[in-house]
């Protein structure tokens, strides 16, 4: 196995390869963060669900992406802050996609969640990533 230096940005490209070649499914390796971010695709509508597997030796996470009408819902996202440059902003600054169209990823003192939460909870982070 590989030594992956940014996890997050390789779940994510699992995650829109996964959505540009019509699979419904792609396994990445389990963490929290990963999870967490699973999560907030969940509620914001971008996955149907996902599960973690632990039947072999490392725990897995089984993602289900959603599709309307034989389309994805992703259409795109962008890894933003990066393992050699880290982005950063305040409850003030915070990022709007698409002018509303998309989220934010951020991570908080609180945990992971969109931007939108994040400025409402009047919390700053790390900017994980933009989907749309």
């Amino acid at each position: 196995m590989a030594v992956l230096t940014d996890p997050i940005s390789d779940f994510l490209t699992r995650f829109k390869n996964c959505c540009r070649a019509g699979n419904e499914q792609f396994l990445a390796p389990y963490s929290r963060i990963k999870a967490d971010i699973a999560k907030i695709l969940q509620e914001e509508g971008y996955i149907w669900g996902y599960e973690v597997l632990t039947d072999s030796g490392h725990p897995q996470l089984k993602v289900k992406a959603r599709y309307v009408d034989g389309r994805p819902v992703l259409t795109d996202l962008k890894r933003v802050s990066k393992p050699g440059r880290r982005v950063y902003c305040g409850a003030n600054e915070m990022p709007r996609v698409l002018n509303g169209l998309g989220i934010a990823i951020i991570s908080t003192s609180k945990g992971v969640m969109t931007g939108s939460t994040a400025r409402r909870s009047s919390l700053g982070g790390e900017v994980i990533g933009h989907v749309w």
